[in-house]
C-alpha cells in the first residue's frame, strides 16, 4: 500500500511538472522563439515571429502575415491569411517546458491553439 501512494504521489509529482506555465514577460517569450519556428501539423501551421513584431509564414498552404507585440503581459496580434483579415486579439502565452507553446485568445478566455517550437 505505501508503495502504491508513493507511485501516485510521483506520478502526480511528474504531471503537475509537465503543466503549461503563464509567460508574462517578452524577453521569456523571445528567448523562447529565438531561432525557431511554430508549427502545428494538422493544420498544416508554419508560423515565424520575429523580435521585430513581425509574423509570417504559412498555413494550409496559404501565406501567412503579420504583426505583434508585447503589451501587459499578453501577445497582442493582428494577421491576414491570404487575404483573409485576423483581427487584432491579445493572447495569454504558456510554455510546456521549451519545446510547446499554447496561446489562448482573449486574454485567456477563449480558444487556445498548441504549436511545437522547432
Amino acid at each position: 500500500m505505501i508503495r502504491l501512494a508513493m507511485v501516485l504521489l510521483f506520478w502526480t509529482g511528474a504531471a503537475q511538472a509537465q503543466d503549461f506555465q503563464p509567460v508574462r514577460d517578452k524577453a521569456q517569450f523571445l528567448d523562447l522563439i529565438e531561432g525557431r519556428n511554430l508549427r502545428h501539423g494538422f493544420y498544416g501551421i508554419d508560423l515565424t515571429i520575429t523580435p521585430q513584431g513581425q509574423i509570417k509564414g504559412s498555413a494550409l498552404g496559404w501565406p501567412v502575415t503579420g504583426q505583434w507585440q508585447w503589451k501587459d503581459g499578453w501577445f497582442c496580434r493582428d494577421m491576414d491569411w491570404s487575404g483573409t483579415p485576423i483581427p487584432y486579439n491579445c493572447q495569454l502565452v504558456e510554455a510546456k517546458g521549451e519545446d510547446v507553446l499554447r496561446f489562448t485568445v482573449d486574454q485567456g478566455a477563449g480558444d487556445s491553439a498548441q504549436f511545437r517550437l522547432r
